[in-house]
């Protein structure tokens, strides 16, 4: 049954404009599984565009009127397309519907149990997370993920099983068309400028994603997070909702009592509580249990208690999901290992909000050793750089040095005054190593430059900073082999 709103053959043969997104590819995939006839278009080729024409879909790349078959049930569509795209006009012209990703989200949700998982951060990793651990119990799960797990198309399967794990973006709302029967928040926190103007706007929002909870269903919600902790108490006492907490706080349901790191994984030991009301216990005495958590940082181990908390709500045993978590080793951009070159490794990181940079560059820096932490950051979007850029800058003062690139703009039009110098600034400010560096293509000889052996490198963002890892390790390759021929050794060879 589809949701309200949209005719039961609608994704029959929908037209997706973006469909490459990290977002749409992924409901376009699990369309495709389900024998749906799916098309669209990008602005330029890539991994997930081939993945998915292998799997039968018709992609044209640049936005056109003739793009959209005439036999198209449906035009699918993300915030980010503006209203003046040429295939959206068409659609409206001809009367084909047109469909928002989220509601076609929320349509191949139904006739499952779904664990919707919202918050500011961790979105990504926990979903990914939960897809990995259930598919490793052979519970065969359904997911639709914000990023890749492995190869490209990896973000989004049609699963056998009843569960459905899906990624609930808060950005535009649009994880208000979700029926969850387990809704996950991480943390709650001001982001999306554009979109909120003040927190209570966002807890306004985030209390209309709690109301969505099927009845009978629950809630999982930090215990740790300021935020999260306001709105537990807004919605505790809503007939029909249970609340389990988790964390380090001594009243949350689900406890976690030690974080050991060990290298870049962590051992994580929690405590269920006992009864009906704390999650229950784990059916094996205390419900005390500790498990590998296969990525570095606090906060994915945190993450995998929440995962763990929800497939408990599911009536996945703890102590079998538990192990099978250490089964998740990252997320591309997701603290990913792009290489090791010249003694150097290159990672890279998705972090654009304050909160998660100073989180990534902690979870980092254990790893790091004797080595430095060097960082390329690409700040995101105008409105967040004018909202947050001293608190970016702030964060960035974690690193021993950064190199900061011009704005990112994504969907938006410049700002006038507002720049990466904001961010560079406030840095300053705290004692930080920076530079802006405006020419981007001048990074990797910079970086390999800067670079020693043992020294980490992050390129960090959520732009295209991303495709600096490989030429930044090929630069460092060059300048090792450069080095091997000015050798001693090598002249007397």
């Amino acid at each position: 049954m589809a949701p309200a709103g949209i005719a039961p053959d609608a994704l029959d043969r929908p037209h997706f404009i973006g469909i490459g997104g990290a977002g749409m590819s992924g409901v376009a995939k699990v369309l495709l599984q389900r024998g749906a006839r799916v098309a669209g278009s990008d602005s330029k080729d890539s991994p997930i565009v081939a993945a998915l024409r292998e799997l039968g879909a018709t992609v044209h790349l640049g936005h056109a009127a003739a793009n959209v078959a005439p036999d198209a049930t449906s035009v699918v569509v993300s915030s980010a397309i503006r209203a003046d795209n040429l295939e959206l006009v068409t659609a409206r012209e001809r009367g084909i519907p047109v469909v928002h990703r989220s509601d076609a989200l929320a349509a191949l949700m139904d006739g499952h149990r779904p664990i919707a998982v919202a918050g500011t951060h961790g979105k990504t990793t926990t979903t990914s997370m939960l897809a990995v651990s259930l598919g490793t119990l052979g519970r065969d799960p359904s997911y639709v993920i914000g990023g890749d797990l492995d190869v490209p198309g990896s973000s989004a399967e049609h699963g056998g099983g009843e569960i459905f794990v899906a990624e609930a973006d808060e950005s535009d709302r649009s994880f208000h068309k979700y029926a969850p029967e387990v809704a996950i928040i991480l943390n709650v926190e001001l982001d999306h400028h554009a979109n909120y103007a003040s927190m209570d706007e966002i807890y306004d929002s985030f209390g209309t994603f709690v109301e969505r909870v099927r009845p009978g269903g629950t809630l999982v919600i930090s215990a740790d997070h300021p935020g999260a902790r306001e709105l537990t108490g807004m919605v505790a006492g809503r007939e029909g909702l249970r609340v389990l907490t988790y964390g380090e706080a001594a009243d949350a349901d689900v406890r976690v009592l030690d974080i050991v790191p060990n290298g870049l994984t962590s051992e994580v030991t929690v405590q269920f509580a006992k009864g009906p009301g704390g999650g229950g216990d784990d059916g094996d005495g205390d419900g005390e249990i500790t498990f590998t958590v296969s990525v570095p940082g606090r906060h994915y181990a945190l993450n995998a208690v929440a995962a763990l908390t929800a497939g408990a709500a599911l009536d996945v045993p703890a102590r079998e999901l538990a192990p099978a978590i250490a089964s998740y080793t990252g997320v591309k951009r997701r603290l990913q290992l792009k290489g090791t070159a010249a003694g150097v490794q290159v990672i890279d990181s998705y972090a654009h909000h304050p909160t998660e940079i100073a989180a990534d560059l902690e979870a980092i820096r254990g790893g790091a050793g004797d080595g430095r932490v060097l960082v390329v950051f690409q700040p995101h979007l105008f409105s967040r750089t004018q909202e947050l850029g001293a608190e970016m800058g702030e964060a960035l003062a974690l690193a021993d040095a950064s190199v900061v690139l011009d704005i990112y703009p994504a969907r938006e039009d410049p700002v006038p005054g507002i720049t990466s110098a904001l961010v560079i600034d406030a840095a300053v400010r705290h004692g930080a190593e920076v530079a802006a560096e405006h020419d981007r293509s001048a990074v990797p000889g910079l970086i390999a430059g800067m670079a020693e052996p043992g020294d980490l490198v992050l390129t960090m963002g959520a732009g295209d900073v991303t495709d600096l890892g490989p030429e930044i390790l090929a630069r460092l390759q060059t300048r090792r082999a450069r080095s091997a021929l000015r050798s001693p050794a090598s002249r007397e060879s």
